[in-house]
């Protein structure tokens, strides 16, 4: 297991599908020096999904392999898919980045959480099941595809009381804002100078 070093820290964005976590990530690291690690997948990529961009998409045996070697720092199955943060990624994000960002379920922050405590935060942004419903039908996701993303909202939702800071998505940049403050805060505390 890569070990942090004090000054780094690890923001994970989790919440339920639908409710903006990754286009806030986005725009939050545009005012910081923060890399996204991104995670691997062996479900399809969606219409709107780019291969490198938003996951790096392998097949079921590539996964396994990678399982087997250990590269995985975490990894989940979730809906018969499986999902993994690959350890080496992490480690080159924190080569060229103090701080590093991630967006992932409540079940892979959690076991980051508990490998590496207060050094890594997590952000929980959420919105009411309706605003993710339209939000998702906007994206043009499959209906086997929304109907998945609504049967985990509850289960997601209950996660919410244990991240350090809470939001709720109502509006992107007063949210993109706030989140941005708390990063701003913790960089004061740590004295650390991003550009």
């Amino acid at each position: 297991m890569y070990n942090i070093k004090e000054k780094e820290q690890i923001f994970i964005y989790t919440g339920p599908d639908g409710s903006g976590r990754k286009t806030i990530a986005k725009m939050v690291a545009t005012s910081f020096d923060m890399e996204t690690v991104l995670s691997y997948t062996t479900r399809s990529p969606r219409h709107y999904e780019k291969d490198g961009e938003d996951y790096y998409f392998i097949n079921e045996a590539q996964f396994k392999k990678m399982e087997q070697n250990h590269e995985f720092l975490e990894c989940v199955k979730i809906d018969g898919f499986y999902y993994g943060i690959r350890e080496q990624d992490i480690v080159n994000a924190f080569k060229k980045h103090q701080l590093v960002y991630l967006t992932l379920n409540p079940e892979g922050t959690e076991k980051l959480k508990r490998m590496y405590g207060d050094q890594v935060t997590r952000l929980f942004i959420y919105a009411d099941k309706d605003t993710v419903y339209n939000r998702l039908k906007a994206r043009q996701e499959s209906d086997e595809d929304i109907k998945r993303h609504m049967n985990h909202y509850q289960e997601n939702m209950n996660y919410k009381n244990q991240c350090e800071h809470v939001f709720e998505n109502f509006d992107l940049p007063q949210v993109s804002y706030q989140v941005s403050e708390v990063i701003e805060a913790f960089l004061e505390r740590n004295l650390i100078i991003t550009d």
